[in-house]
């Protein structure tokens, strides 16, 4: 058994998976990185007895879960997932006496300044270089949707959390209206998550194919796949894919004002990396009439650490642990 209050249990919960970690001293040990699928496990109590086993039994000092779902008092409620994250509840599976449960884009917001560069990929460019100690914005694209502006404040740095991935989509062509009104008629009200994120993807390719006449439905990852091989209606998806994307980061870039950059961040983010610049996303970001000059000033990059959020956690708990002692 590990020794006794000298490490910090961290746990990432996305949509599908939850990945886990030991910290200590404030830093995440990439060693002891699980991944759990999310449908083979009743809840996080489960997910969390599976690691503490497999560690071979740790008395954790403090415990910090980011949850991909808003969080209220110390309880966060899954948006894509029937799981609920108690606080009390993971202090009791842990035996962690400091417990934090964040968003989990807040999670990622706190990681920033604490990655590899390595892991950091530029996306668009801006024109004046990010500002130390100016706002900053994440945005994840994954199963869900969602954005989190990241301010450094005299008591130090706060990560606001949103839902604003459930806010609805932008119109600006006849075309968009057609989208929307399909997704609507499929799903009640048209968001943006509905649209942008892994089952948005097969949401978006089901509305192409039926605007081209043959109607179809593939996977995520099969979608991916057909756009790779050079398919005519999965390029047509991602093309449009990376056009909502980039005017939705920039409607939120225009709210939040990131000097100091925009962090995309997700599987599906990383899995249209390579395609962003083709399909046009930094002309869709600075697309605002008006504004587009404006626009030049900010920079956008991908993160590809899938971990960051709990290098997050292990930041932001270690900071909650000095103030507690």
């Amino acid at each position: 058994m590990r020794q006794r209050d000298r490490y910090a249990l961290l746990a990432d919960i996305g949509g599908t998976n939850t990945r886990v970690a030991l910290a200590e001293a404030g830093r995440m040990l990439p060693e002891t990185i699980r991944r759990y699928v999310n449908a083979e496990h009743t809840g996080l109590d489960a997910v969390l007895a599976a690691y503490l086993a497999a560690e071979g039994g740790v008395d954790c000092a403090g415990a910090c879960v980011a949850a991909a779902g808003p969080v209220h008092d110390g309880v966060a409620s899954m948006t894509n997932l029937n799981w609920t994250i108690d606080r009390s509840e993971v202090a009791r599976a842990t035996g962690a006496e400091v417990v934090a449960v964040l968003n989990d884009l807040q999670a990622q917001g706190h990681a920033l300044g604490h990655l590899a560069a390595s892991a950091l990929r530029p996306l668009v460019r801006g024109r004046i270089a990010p500002q130390p100690g100016a706002s900053q914005l994440v945005v994840g694209v994954g199963t869900g949707f969602n954005a989190a502006p990241v301010h450094e404040a005299p008591g130090g740095r706060l990560v606001v959390a949103s839902e604003c991935g459930h806010a609805g989509l932008p119109v600006r062509t006849e075309a968009d209206l057609r989208l929307l009104q399909f997704v609507e008629a499929a799903h009640g009200f048209p968001g943006v998550e509905d649209v942008l994120s892994g089952r948005g993807l097969e949401r978006l390719f089901a509305w192409v194919s039926s605007e081209a006449g043959t109607p179809r439905e593939l996977r995520a990852a099969e979608i991916m796949a057909a756009l790779a091989a050079g398919d005519a209606l999965a390029q047509a998806t991602g093309r449009a894919f990376v056009r909502l994307l980039g005017t939705v980061v920039g409607n939120l870039s225009l709210i939040h004002l990131p000097y100091g950059g925009v962090w995309l961040i997700g599987g599906v983010a990383r899995a249209f990396t390579p395609y962003m610049e083709r399909f046009g996303f930094s002309a869709a970001f600075r697309d605002k009439g008006r504004f587009e000059d404006f626009m030049q000033d900010f920079h956008v990059s991908v993160i590809e650490d899938d971990y960051a959020a709990l290098t997050g956690c292990a930041h932001y708990l270690q900071g909650l642990m000095h103030k507690a002692a």
